[in-house]
């Protein structure tokens, strides 16, 4: 079997480039579907993650709903609900520019970033509360014996020394972010997934479009373990060395 990879150097049939062009372009809207997808799982995750460690009861209560709810549902499921229920919850203008067809691609966006979100968001909350609860119980005695309020002793003290705790798992939920963003073709999104089929269909080139895809993944996966492996190193507490 012989590969031709000059095919992504070859003209594209409308005259806006090679074909790389439109692999790069998926690569952009890949990326920062994840990144957008990311800063949202992150928020929410640690919310409900700070929630899980809590004493008032309906608070935890709350969060462990939350994260059996959106843990348990498959991402593809849940991606096709938000598909369908965000055009019916959304009213007025708004709605009418979301379901144009000016913008087909802006509302599959949208959705997918706030599925892939959701859905994340619940295993980086988990990953939050392990982390919180295996800090030494005498960092949060001692927060409050400083005359720090409960936000305070989270937000100064317990909440940073969980994440330098959890960055590994957290560098493991970016990687699967950007492995699972390749659902959002299901719903009409033209990502680095969504440009198979594109470059196929006046190609017929699938071998070598989905090695092109398959690099592509691999590329961005590495700079992203490569970048957080940089912030592991620098903001690792002595005293914190595995585990301790």
């Amino acid at each position: 079997m012989s590969f031709n990879w000059m095919l992504f150097f070859q003209s594209t049939p409308y005259g806006d480039g090679v074909y790389l062009n439109w692999l790069l372009d998926g690569i952009v809207v890949t990326v920062s579907l994840a990144v957008t997808a990311w800063i949202i799982a992150f928020v929410l995750g640690s919310l409900v993650g700070i929630c899980r460690t809590l004493e008032n009861q309906f608070l935890n209560n709350f969060a462990a709903s939350y994260i059996q709810l959106f843990r348990n549902i498959p991402l593809l499921v849940q991606m096709f609900l938000w598909y369908m229920i965000l055009p019916v919850i959304l009213s007025g203008s708004v709605r009418t520019w979301f379901t144009s067809d000016l913008s087909p691609n802006i509302s599959a966006f949208i959705t997918a970033a706030i599925a892939l979100g959701l859905f994340t968001s619940a295993r980086i909350a988990e990953q939050v509360r392990t982390g919180i609860q295996t800090l030494p119980k005498g960092q949060r005695y001692a927060a409050i014996a400083l005359g720090l309020t409960n936000r305070q002793a989270y937000m100064y003290v317990l909440l940073p020394n969980a994440y330098r705790r959890i960055i590994p798992p957290l560098t493991s939920e970016m990687t699967n972010i950007i492995k699972n963003s390749s659902v959002a073709s299901t719903i009409g999104l033209i990502d680095l997934i969504g440009e198979i089929d594109r470059i196929n269909e006046s190609t017929n080139s699938i071998i070598e479009i989905l090695c092109g895809v398959t690099i592509a993944f691999m590329l961005i996966n590495y700079v992203v373990i490569t970048v957080m492996r940089i912030v592991e190193k620098h903001t690792r507490l002595p005293n914190m060395n595995h585990g301790g």
